[in-house]
C-alpha cells in the first residue's frame, strides 16, 4: 500500500480532505501472477529485500528533499549495514535534492528490465519539472548482483494535464506477455501504463492509458494503486483508488480494473468497496487473489457533517474474495470481530495500513493490520498491529491471532506518544526460508525521525526472536527535519 504525497508532510496527523481520508499510506501484497512475485529481491540472491521510504528527510541542505532505503534481506533478516539508501544527490541518480521534493514516498518494485533482478521505481511527486511547480518525477532504479544502482527518468507524457506526476505506482503483468509493466498516476483520473521492456536508456515496450470514474484536479486524482490477479487467470488487476464524483462529498472509493490480453481494460472496471489502503494476496488458498481494503475514519461524532459511508467506530477492513469472475463475496472485520484483539475505539485506525503474505508456509496468505492511532495504557497514539491468519474458510478472526506493540514483550523500544507504530507494516520473506517475515514502520518515533521494525516469522509464526530496530542515522538519514523514516514500503 503507498502513503502518497499529498499527506500534509510537515504534520503527524491524517489529513481530511472533501470527506475522505489522506493517509501516510503504504502496502501492497500481491497474488502472484507470471511474473510479479510477492517478495522483491534487488540483488539476486535469494533474500527478500525491502524498500522504506523517508520522503521527507533533509538532503544537502534541503528539507523535504527525500530519501529511500532498500534494506537487502539474509538469513539473519534485515539489517541497517546491508542497505543502500539512495537520494536525487546519489550518483547516478537523475535530478538534484530540492526543498519539498518528496522523493522516495512512493516506490514500487519490479523487474523492468528483464534481467532477473527487480529494479525499484521511485517518485518525487513535490519535484518542479521545466518550470511547472509541482509536476513531479518518476524515476526507476536499477538492479544488481550489487543491489540497486544508478536510474533512469520515466517521462510524464502529459505534464500539462496533471501535476504530482508519481502519486501512485504499481507493477504488474497486466497483459499477461510475460513482462513487467508499470502503472503511474498522478493528480489526474488518468492512469499511464509502460509496458514491459523498459530499458536503462529510457525506452519502453509501450505505453497506454485509461480512466476511471474518479475526480481529477488539485488534491484528488490517483491516490493509490494496487496490483494482483483476482481472477486467477495469471495477468494482472489493479485496484485504483480515489475520490467519487458522484457526491458532493467525494468519498474514497475503489474501482477494479481487470488485466486482459491487451492490457488494462477501464470498460470492465467495477467499483468496490471504499477505503484508501488495498492489498491482494490470496488468503483462502483457492488460487484467486482477495482485495483487502482498510476503512480506517470514524463515524461523524456529533452529527454536524456527514459520515463516510459504511465507516465504522476506530477502522475496519474490507476482505473481498475473489473468483473466476473477478471481485466476489465480501465481509468486513473490525477489532469488535471475532476474537480479534483490542477494541474498537475512535482513532485507533485500525486498516490505515495492512499487507499480505504467507507467515507460516501454508499456501495461504496471512494479513497484518496497522492501527497506528492505538492508544495503549494512556500512551496517546503510540501504535499497534494485528497479524490475522488465512484459512481454507477464509480469514480466520477467532484463533491463531497475534497482536504486538512496542511494550509487547521483546519488540524492540517502548509505547510512546505519536510513535504510530503500524503507520506501515510489510511481510516479506527476508530470510530466504519460505516464511514472510514483518517489518513495521513507526514513522513517529522520536518526534517523526522514524524507525522500522523487523519481527521475523519462526516458520508458523511472527515471533520477537530475533527482532530489531533501524533508526534513520544508522541507514544514512538525516534527522535534521522529522524524515518520517518507514512511514511507507515499496509494494
Amino acid at each position: 500500500m503507498h502513503k502518497h504525497l499529498r499527506l500534509a508532510l510537515a504534520t503527524a496527523s491524517a489529513v481530511a480532505l472533501t470527506g475522505g481520508l489522506l493517509t501516510f499510506s503504504a502496502v501492497t501484497a500481491t497474488a502472484a501472477d507470471s511474473v510479479h512475485q510477492p517478495t522483491a529481491d534487488f540483488n539476486g540472491d535469494g533474500f527478500g529485500d525491502v524498500a522504506y521510504s523517508a520522503g521527507y528527510a533533509t538532503v544537502g541542505g534541503k528539507r523535504g528533499a527525500g530519501q529511500i532505503v532498500a534494506l537487502y534481506g539474509s538469513a539473519s533478516g534485515v539489517t541497517s549495514t546491508k542497505r543502500t539508501t539512495i537520494s536525487q544527490n546519489t550518483t547516478g541518480v537523475p535530478g538534484s535534492a530540492e526543498t519539498d521534493d518528496g522523493f522516495g514516498w512512493v516506490s514500487a518494485y519490479g523487474d523492468y528490465n528483464g534481467d532477473g533482478f527487480d529494479d525499484l521505481a521511485v517518485s518525487a511527486p513535490g519535484e518542479d519539472v521545466d518550470g511547472d511547480t509541482d509536476g513531479g518525477t518518476v524515476l526507476i532504479a536499477w538492479g544488481s548482483a550489487n543491489g540497486l544502482s544508478g536510474a533512469t527518468t520515466v517521462k510524464d507524457p502529459a505534464t500539462s494535464s496533471h501535476d504530482y506526476w508519481g502519486t501512485a505506482l504499481a507493477s504488474g503483468d497486466f497483459d499477461g506477455d510475460g513482462k513487467e509493466d508499470l502503472a503511474v498516476g498522478s493528480t489526474s483520473n488518468r492512469v499511464y501504463v509502460f509496458k514491459g521492456g523498459i530499458s536503462k536508456s529510457g525506452t519502453y515496450g509501450g505505453r497506454y492509458s485509461f480512466t476511471t470514474d474518479i475526480r481529477s484536479g488539485k488534491g484528488t486524482g490517483t491516490l493509490v494503486l494496487t496490483a494482483g490477479d483476482v481472477n486467477g487467470d495469471k495477468r494482472t488487476d489493479l485496484v485504483v483508488d480515489g475520490f467519487e464524483t458522484d457526491s458532493d462529498w467525494g468519498y474514497n472509493t475503489n474501482w477494479y480494473v481487470p488485466g486482459t490480453a491487451s492490457g488494462l481494460s477501464a470498460s470492465a472496471a467495477q467499483e468496490l468497496k471504499r477505503g484508501v489502503i488495498t492489498g491482494i494476496g490470496d488468503i483462502n488458498g483457492d488460487g484467486f487473489g482477495d482485495i483487502v481494503t482498510g476503512q480506517d475514519w470514524d463515524p461523524s461524532k456529533d452529527g454536524s457533517e456527514p459520515s463516510v459511508p459504511e465507516s465504522s467506530t476506530g477502522g475496519k477492513v474490507h476482505v473481498v474474495y475473489g473468483s473466476a469472475d473477478g471481485p466476489g463475496t465480501t465481509v468486513a472485520v473490525t477489532q469488535d470481530s471475532g476474537n480479534v484483539p483490542g477494541s474498537s475505539e475512535r482513532g485507533d485506525f485500525f486498516g490505515s495500513e495492512l499487507s499480505l503474505g504467507d507467515v507460516n508456509g501454508d499456501g495461504r496468505t496471512d494479513l497484518v493490520v496497522g492501527s497506528p492511532g492505538e492508544n495503549l495504557g494512556g500512551v496517546v497514539n503510540t501504535g499497534a498491529v494485528t497479524v490475522l491468519y488465512g484459512a481454507e474458510s477464509g480469514l480466520n478472526t477467532t484463533t491463531g491471532y497475534q497482536y504486538f506493540a512496542q511494550s509487547t514483550a521483546g519488540v524492540p523500544g517502548s509505547d510512546e506518544t505519536e510513535d504510530r507504530f503500524g503507520g506501515d507494516v510489510k511481510l516479506t520473506d527476508v530470510t530466504g526460508d519460505g516464511r514472510a517475515d514483518l517489518t513495521v514502520g513507526a514513522y513517529g518515533e522520536n518526534d517523526f525521525n522514524g524507525s522500522v521494525v523487523y519481527l521475523p516469522s519462526d516458520g508458523t509464526k511472527i515471533t520477537t526472536t530475533g527482532s530489531r530496530s533501524l533508526a534513520p542515522s544508522a541507514v544514512g538519514v538525516s534527522t535534521d527535519s522529522r524524515p518520517f523514516f518507514g512511514a511507507n514500503a515499496a509494494n
